[in-house]
């Protein structure tokens, strides 16, 4: 009578794994039944019948652990993403991976409709968005909507007021680090929602001075 309430509880939780949707309550739930199984099939050994569902202990045997870690591997990501979100303005992880370069006065760093083939950090000077009439000071990440648009082109060109100095990366390594780091991932998304709040800010702006 025992080992059948287990059992039902057992195949309860299996059941109710199926109707998980996000991947923790499911591993929860997986590792719940894991021992729930395993109990079932120790009771086996009380009622003399531990060979019958032996195959039953040795495959929960197995998979609790595996669930155990992927749990682990889950939440150890999430923790990962969080620290992330915290630091989700921070560049300096990324100069190891960028181009230094030094550009003049009045230097164009590219036109409106070019190829939108780098990522840019202002590390000192002034670079001007003419089109906009903005002025991006040091600090500034620039030329990252370009790169993440289904048409990779340059919706305005970027010019240097004075000299300026600049760390650049190139596209194929901004979509590498893209899916491979969360903390780019991160910051990416910061940015991309920067820019869509500062683009709905400068129409506000426009509708209230044509009224």
């Amino acid at each position: 009578m025992i080992m059948q309430i287990v059992a039902w509880i057992a195949s309860a939780l299996v059941f109710l794994a199926f109707f998980m949707k996000t991947i923790i309550p499911l591993r929860v739930v997986a590792i719940a039944s894991n021992v729930v199984f395993i109990s079932y099939a120790l009771l086996g050994v009380y009622y003399g019948i531990f060979e019958k569902v032996f195959p039953i202990f040795v495959l929960h045997m197995a998979l609790l652990p595996l669930n155990i870690l992927r749990l682990y591997q889950i939440k150890q990501l999430i923790k990962k993403i969080r620290e992330a979100s915290a630091a989700e303005d921070s560049v300096e992880y990324l100069i190891p991976y960028m181009k230094k370069e030094t550009h003049a006065k009045g230097e164009v760093l590219f036109y409106k409709g070019d190829t939108a083939d780098k990522i840019y950090f202002l590390q000192q000077g002034v670079v001007t968005i003419p089109e906009i009439h903005k002025h991006l000071t040091p600090g500034t990440v620039f030329g990252e909507v370009g790169v993440f648009t289904s048409y990779p082109v340059r919706s305005a060109s970027a010019m240097c007021d004075e000299e300026s100095e600049i760390y650049s990366i190139h596209r194929d390594k901004v979509l590498e680090l893209y899916y491979q780091n969360p903390k780019f991932g991160f910051l990416i998304v910061h940015l991309l929602s920067r820019y869509a709040a500062e683009s709905v800010d400068m129409i506000l702006q426009s509708q209230r001075e044509v009224a």
